[in-house]
């Protein structure tokens, strides 16, 4: 079943269409008072909803990261807005909520040697939703294939 689905995903990305993965905003901010408030209120007055957020930073900046009900309006509304942003497939998957399911799924990545570029996760109710950026995406697909990983889609992800 699994070679059934890489064959599928190597014709979505032959075509430009994609399924699997879900669009994150990455958004570059100077890390100075207020800069986090304006982004989140350009979201707020045109009521993009956000479901995941984290933020990397350093002394002089910081990566907003976020997964939003609208990634593509919300995208042009901040980039109108003149700030540094980008829609960036990442991958999302749901695992158990429990110790160690996370250390499993891990596990598998690291055996094939593929590496994580960033990681972040909340939790649900019973399940943990892990957004996640590798450093080969098809090679990502074909572990989630093997072992019956769950993919989460960006429709299932908005209504979270």
């Amino acid at each position: 079943m699994y070679y059934f689905c890489l064959i599928f995903y190597q014709m979505c990305i032959n075509h430009g269409i994609n399924i699997m993965t879900i669009r994150q905003l990455s958004i570059f901010l100077e890390n100075k008072s207020g800069r986090l408030q304006e982004v989140l209120e350009v979201l707020r007055n045109e009521k993009i909803n956000i479901t995941a957020l984290t933020i990397a930073d350093t002394s002089e900046y910081g990566i907003l990261r976020l997964i939003v009900s609208d990634p593509e309006n919300g995208y042009k509304l901040l980039k109108a807005r003149g700030f540094s942003v980008n829609l960036t497939d990442v991958l999302s998957l749901s695992v158990s909520h429990e110790p160690g399911s996370l250390a499993k799924m891990l596990k598998k990545f690291s055996e094939e040697n593929l590496s994580i570029e960033y990681m972040y996760a909340f939790s649900l109710g019973e399940k943990a939703i892990i957004v996640m950026r590798t450093d080969n995406r098809p090679k990502a697909f074909e572990i989630i294939g093997q072992n019956n990983f769950t993919l989460i889609g960006e429709d299932e992800i908005k209504n979270l």
